[in-house]
């Protein structure tokens, strides 16, 4: 399985200006498999702690942060000599011990020369507890779920992938049918990454399925086990309630549809919950197209998207025939999956600030506002071929913006600064609007 984020990774390991790393995201998105194949390719051997897992190492770090006798210490229970520059250590389930999170300062400060990455399935949390963060004194990068051209690759289409990252559109065009009988196989199979495996493995959706709900039933168990036992049950609402929410046409997160009466006030600590562990992603509504879109976010009005489109599939009980056969049955959901889907992609990348937009009175809407390279990007989402864009046209009527952006089913084509980009393309977006000179 190759994920892009090695790059990243390979950019970080020779920088002249780089600190201990930490990676995040949601559980089970690969960030062990991540940092410990990045270990045993691009370093002569990997010092791998789990914090969760082995509690001999809690008290390296509790009576003070002198680096020497941490490594020495290190040394003696991992049985491995650490050698700067050459390896890598990995401080994994690094939230389960606070003052892990704090050393890292002192490794930055004290000796720069080692190379560390940590990360943990629950660490967005414990960021925003009351530890003592090193503020200033780490790097980040974020860890999101197998993109589709990602997932062509690890299901041993890398020559497809291949085709779609060329942008050759005649040639990818002829391979239309092809690239949309995928698509639909990852609306199912999402990008978590043992999902995929087993996919790769057998082609079966049903062990596909097992897997994402035991996944669900993990994040389940971390509801119970990790958020303050006060919030549980909003938590476990509000989770719920993602499904029906994506569902409507219009799909700005309304509280009234968790439980009816309910205000924002009652399930803010429960939301903040979901978001700090990256398990929901938040998409804020913007009242202007302008730069920065920060200044214009109205924080009350927002979409919420799970981390994984396969899990939203999995959460809707959609089985395959239905999404891989496109039953009419299925329409108004496989919007949701389709809105869903091109936001993991987008939010996938570096490159974008996210919002969405609505006219006053909610008459049209665009599905996401994306700020870039100084543009701010109208995109509007199509599940399937249909080329009709009302709310773009009235959006660029009123706010002139120099790129706009539909993604569907149909075939690449640029009209001005309007273009459509295939929904199996989308992650390639500001590479494409690049390559157009758009």
């Amino acid at each position: 399985m190759y994920r892009t984020k090695i790059e990243d990774l390979k950019t970080w390991k020779n920088s002249v200006s780089r600190k201990p790393l930490i990676i995040r995201g949601a559980r089970q998105v690969g960030k062990t498999w991540l940092m410990k194949e990045f270990g045993r390719i691009h370093y002569e051997q990997t010092v791998y702690i789990n914090f969760e897992k082995d509690k001999r190492f809690h008290s390296l770090f509790t009576d003070d942060f002198d680096i020497k006798r941490i490594i020495t210490a290190l040394k003696a229970i991992s049985g491995l000599t650490i050698v700067p520059e050459k390896t890598l250590i990995i401080f994994d389930e690094i939230q389960a011990l606070p003052e892990a999170i704090t050393a890292l300062k002192y490794f930055q400060e004290d000796a720069p020369s080692y190379h560390i990455i940590a990360a943990g399935s629950l660490l967005g949390m414990a960021l925003h507890s009351n530890i003592s963060f090193p503020a200033g004194k780490v790097n980040f990068m974020d860890l999101s779920p197998l993109t589709f051209t990602e997932f062509l690759t690890a299901t041993g289409e890398k020559s497809m992938s291949e085709i779609l990252l060329s942008q050759d559109w005649k040639l990818i065009t002829s391979f239309k049918s092809a690239f949309i009988n995928h698509l639909r196989q990852y609306y199912y199979v999402g990008g978590m990454p043992e999902p995929v495996q087993k996919f790769t493995e057998n082609n079966n959706f049903t062990d596909v399925r097992n897997i994402q709900k035991e996944i669900l039933n993990t994040y389940e168990l971390d509801f119970s086990k990790h958020a303050p036992s006060d919030i549980i049950p909003r938590v476990r609402m509000l989770w719920n309630s993602i499904p029906s929410q994506l569902a409507k046409e219009n799909r700005k997160f309304i509280y009234g549809l968790v439980k009816k009466g309910s205000r924002a006030k009652d399930y803010e600590s429960a939301l903040s919950w979901l978001t700090d562990c990256g398990q929901v992603h938040k998409v804020c509504r913007a009242n202007k197209p302008s730069i920065p879109l920060k200044a214009y976010e109205e924080r009350e009005a927002f979409k919420l998207f799970l981390v994984d489109v396969g899990l939203l599939s999995a959460m809707g009980e959609i089985d395959p025939g239905t999404l891989i056969e496109g039953n009419r049955i299925f329409t108004e959901f496989k919007g949701a999956l389709t809105e869903q889907y091109v936001h993991q992609q987008l939010n996938s990348s570096d490159n974008y600030v996210i919002y969405y937009w609505t006219a006053e009175g909610a008459t049209s809407e665009i599905d996401f506002l994306l700020q870039y390279d100084g543009l701010v990007v109208p995109v509007e989402v199509k599940a399937e071929e249909n080329l009709q864009a009302k709310s773009l046209k009235s959006f660029c009527q009123k706010f002139n913006p120099e790129l706009a952006v539909r993604t569907s089913m149909s075939d690449f084509r640029k009209e001005s600064r309007l273009i459509n980009i295939p929904l199996y393309a989308i992650g390639l977006l500001k590479e494409i609007t690049v390559r157009e000179k758009l």
